[in-house]
């Protein structure tokens, strides 16, 4: 069986500071583990992973956004950014917050059997000004790579999408739709994995709602689960017979988001 874990920190730093890092490797021991939203150079990380090869791809502004690997089998290749073809075709290009491609959001590691794809998806943010580059650019070029990468292997793709599919991947959906993370734009672009040939691989084993991976710092929402459903594993269909447990883990602190995991019979 392969372990894969994917998990939003939210600053690596922090979360090894809180001995939350630590806990969480003695917990769950993967095999593989994907990050986002590392907030840090790969200099400024300090701790101890000798049965892990680890590769960091970190936005170029400090503190801010980047995305990792740790894998205890070497891939066969890593990586990193989306393929210049693309970003030409689909004009993924800088907006007044930056330019995503400098933002480390895209990471991609051969397998013998599969392609591994951690991301951070851009958010729309409150006002929806990033919306358009989101919907628009980013969402279609990134699938775009994914099934690229199909073409070659399997792929499984792994992340914090920064959208909430479904009426049941939140807990207030009436309240929020419309808003960053619910518009219709967000829902279309997951929805667009789906039909290319991709499945929510949590959705296999767990229906309805009160599945969270992300909740507000306010209000006590994570203690009530008032929460956000925006952290996936998706995986290609010629893989799914091969997918025997997908899991959400909230009982591992440290990071406003919980770790995803996924297992394969690989």
């Amino acid at each position: 069986m392969l372990s894969i874990y994917s998990w939003n920190v939210n600053g690596i730093r922090a979360v090894i500071n809180k001995g939350a890092w630590h806990n969480f490797i003695v917990q769950t021991k993967p095999d593989i583990i994907c990050l986002q939203e590392i907030k840090a150079k790969p200099e400024q990380i300090r701790f101890e992973s000798d049965d892990y090869t680890q590769h960091w791809y970190p936005a170029e502004k400090p503190g801010y956004s980047g995305v990792a690997l740790l894998t205890r089998s070497q891939p066969k290749r890593i990586i990193d950014g989306l393929p210049e073809d693309i970003i030409r075709a689909y004009s993924v290009s800088g907006d007044t917050y930056g330019d995503p491609n400098k933002e480390g959001r895209v990471l991609a590691a051969e397998y013998d059997n599969f392609w591994l794809v951690t991301v951070y998806t851009p958010n729309a943010k409150e006002d929806l000004s990033r919306l358009k580059l989101r919907h628009k650019n980013w969402d279609p070029a990134f699938l775009a790579y994914l099934k690229q990468l199909d073409q070659d292997k399997p792929v499984v793709a792994c992340g914090d999408l920064n959208v909430a599919h479904t009426e049941d991947d939140l807990a207030n959906p009436k309240t929020n739709k419309g808003k960053k993370g619910f518009t219709d734009e967000e829902r279309e672009g997951f929805q667009a994995f789906i039909d290319a040939g991709f499945t929510d691989s949590f959705r296999l084993f767990h229906q309805g709602n009160g599945f969270y991976t992300w909740w507000s710092h306010f209000a006590n929402a994570r203690s009530r689960n008032v929460g956000w459903r925006i952290d996936y594993f998706i995986v290609s269909n010629k893989l799914k017979n091969k997918i025997v447990g997908a899991d959400i883990h909230p009982d591992i602190t440290g990071s406003d988001h919980c770790p995803v995991s996924l297992t394969l019979d690989m």
